[in-house]
């Protein structure tokens, strides 16, 4: 097999052109290129920028959630990777370096984005919990609510909130009966990792495994999701609408059909320039006590046995390069539908994922590995395409940011986060707000333009200089010198922690 790093990273169309036999589900061919179809590109942009500033014609809104994806996911951040759609998307979006999330897990990951509140304002710590069926979130009204009380309509499709909505309540937020599928396929137990502590017929289990998937695509609800928004998009809407399609993947179990692991050779995958193996030696006990929430599993599951370890990072780059696959035929039935022209997309990541990184797997840190995740904001007629904001942003800008461009008023409630327009008009401008990431009750961390502050419940510290040292390597909480770094960067931490809804570490 060649190496992966010699495959050229293509359009989105050219993933036919990768695998035999893969084609995208849209029935059009793609656009012509060349000097006819840069022109009208142009107008196309000047056109939409018009309705933009005017109002003319109501924006429509698709947003697009994967789950555990890396930041590194596009643009060969990480060597070797394939994801064709999402680096034709970056060229055609502004690409947010430095997006970060609210929470470093699922469920209030995406409570914060689809409430505009961050954790601390909703009690929403942890996976487990049900924050829309109590507290604030019951009576909160979410981004979806509210595009269709505006007269939008509104399309859900795959995993969203992380856990179901009431009856009820889903009835109020979608105009559909969203399939939400699940993680399956499971892999079948000779393919679960070996070494694991955990009995292989649990639940727990069958998330912990690596297996190329020989049945019909359409066991993949994420494949299943993607027809339903192909189908939307192929047909005429009278209202404008909002289209959320959340991905179930490159999440674990790592299944996915068998052409996505073929795209890459095992012996060449690259292991995680920022894994140490004495990383934790100047990480205070809190800090020691989050990794190995998940790092216990790293160790007993023996993936830090280097072949054991090539092959999960095999299955979470062939679970991410399915992703992608799906992404693409969405966006490509996007581009050749009607709407193509009159439609903001948002791409993002509910949170990253360590591969190893702080000796840890998974997520539910507050380092940069699990805080940091992909972020794309496509503007109608490409507008600063290609652009990269460099300032730290937060998925809780997100709400009061598609609401900037819609031109939709606020919810009831106040939005915790900022409209990122004024960046994505002039995205080389400066930002004064630090990301903030918080885990759990009272564990804080802050990201500005270079440094990562954390404080823990018993008042320990950690800062990194991430210009100087990208992976996290060096502490520097104890430095006299950097005194005013942290100071400045713990004023943002919030006064008043909501009470938990619960929930489990994880």
């Amino acid at each position: 097999m060649e190496p992966v790093r010699s495959i050229p990273v293509p359009a989105a169309a050219a993933w036919p052109h990768i695998v035999n036999g893969l084609a995208l589900s849209s029935r059009r061919g793609p656009r012509p290129e060349g000097h006819n179809a840069a022109f009208g590109g142009v107008l196309a942009a000047i056109f939409m920028l018009l309705s933009i500033s005017a109002g003319a014609q109501p924006l429509n809104v698709v947003v697009i959630i994967t789950d555990d994806q890396n930041d590194w996911s596009f643009n060969q951040l990480y060597p070797g990777v394939v994801t064709p759609s999402l680096d034709a998307l970056a060229r055609q979006s502004l690409i947010l370096d430095h997006a970060y999330t609210a929470s470093p897990v699922c469920g209030p990951s995406r409570a914060a984005f689809f409430s505009g509140l961050y954790p601390h304002s909703t009690g929403a710590y942890l996976n487990g919990a049900d924050p829309w069926r109590q507290g604030r979130l019951q009576t909160t009204e979410t981004l979806p609510e509210l595009f269709k009380r505006n007269g939008y309509m509104t399309l859900g499709a795959g995993k969203l909130f992380h856990a179901k909505l009431n009856e009820g309540r889903e009835a109020n937020v979608w105009d559909n009966a969203p399939f939400h599928g699940g993680f399956g396929p499971y892999p079948e137990e000779a393919h679960r990792i070996a070494g694991r502590d955990e009995p292989a017929d649990t639940v727990g289990a069958k998330f912990w495994g690596v297996q190329e998937w020989s049945g019909p695509d359409e066991d993949f609800p994420d494949v299943v999701n993607a027809n339903r928004l192909i189908d939307f998009f192929q047909q005429s809407h009278e209202k404008p609408f909002m289209a959320v399609y959340g991905l179930w993947r490159p999440h674990t179990p790592f299944t996915a059909p068998k052409r996505f692991f073929d795209l890459y050779d095992p012996a060449k995958i690259q292991l995680p320039t920022g894994y140490r193996s004495e990383d934790l030696d100047d990480v205070p006990y809190y800090g020691h006590k989050l990794s190995q929430i998940w790092g216990q599993r790293w160790q007993s599951s023996g993936a830090a046995n280097t072949d054991n370890w090539r092959r999960i990072l095999h299955g979470y780059l062939a679970a991410t390069s399915f992703a992608d696959w799906n992404v693409g035929r969405v966006i490509e039935a996007l581009d050749n539908s009607a709407y193509a022209n009159n439609t903001l997309v948002l791409f993002w990541s509910d949170n990253g994922f360590h591969l190893g990184e702080k000796n840890h797997f998974e997520k539910a840190t507050v380092w940069e590995r699990s805080a940091h995740i992909p972020a794309l904001i496509r503007l109608p007629g490409h507008h600063n395409a290609g652009q990269h904001v460099l300032q730290p942003v937060s998925n809780i800008d997100f709400y009061p940011t598609i609401l900037d461009y819609t031109g939709l008023a606020g919810p009831a409630h106040k939005l915790d986060g900022e409209s990122l327009r004024p960046l994505l008009e002039k995205p080389r401008q400066l930002w004064a707000r630090p990301a903030i990431t918080t885990y759990g009750e009272n564990v804080y961390s802050a990201r500005d333009y270079r440094y990562r502050y954390i404080q823990y419940p018993d008042g320990s510290e950690e800062l990194y200089d991430l210009q100087l040292d990208p992976h996290e390597f060096r502490n520097l909480a104890d430095k006299a010198e950097f005194i005013e770094v942290k100071k400045r960067l713990a004023a943002f931490k919030p006064n008043i922690w909501a009470e938990s809804l619960g929930g489990r570490n994880g």
